[in-house]
């Protein structure tokens, strides 16, 4: 069984910097990490390094790992490394602990801007961790585009694929 990363919370970031993650992730973690056993704790990756985002990425470890392979079986040259850098170098490999918190470095934190509170928002195969400013400044600026566009999300999905 396969869960996705789906809704949006904002949870509280502690003078540790110790975050919740929101339940409902913290069972697709557990089903996207292979080493995690009932009753254990899930791990998964935080990728910081990904262009052009003011956000963090969080994926399972199965997606991480997914995503490595893809990087691995590139040719040597100069994106392989630029996905290696972005992907792999900038990236952390974390664990919940038994209240289902992780710890955000102070490096992190202020990389990315976030203090107090942390928006989390599911995107399918991962999630992103946001400052709330930032993530409703995002989500009017997408909002803004489909209105200019006149685009319908659901008629976009369900539209023929195009030289497939």
């Amino acid at each position: 069984m396969e869960l996705r990363f789906r809704g949006e919370s904002v949870h509280r970031v502690d003078a540790k910097g110790r975050v919740s993650v929101p339940a409902s992730f913290r069972r697709v973690l557990e089903l996207g990490d292979p080493d995690w056993v009932e009753g254990g704790n899930p791990s998964f990756v935080l990728i910081y390094g990904l262009d052009g985002t003011t956000c963090l990425n969080g994926y399972t470890k199965r997606e991480a790992d997914r995503l490595g392979e893809k990087i691995a079986n590139m040719p040597y040259g100069t994106m392989r490394k630029r996905m290696e850098r972005r992907l792999m170098t900038q990236s952390a490999y974390l664990t919940l602990d038994d209240n289902g918190r992780f710890v955000l470095s102070q490096a992190l934190r202020d990389q990315f801007g976030i203090t107090d509170e942390a928006k989390f928002a599911g995107m399918n195969e991962k999630f992103e961790i946001w400052t709330p400013a930032a993530f409703e400044a995002d989500q009017a600026l997408l909002d803004a585009e489909d209105d200019a566009q006149g685009i319908n999300l659901l008629e976009a999905l369900n539209a023929p694929r195009q030289g497939v």
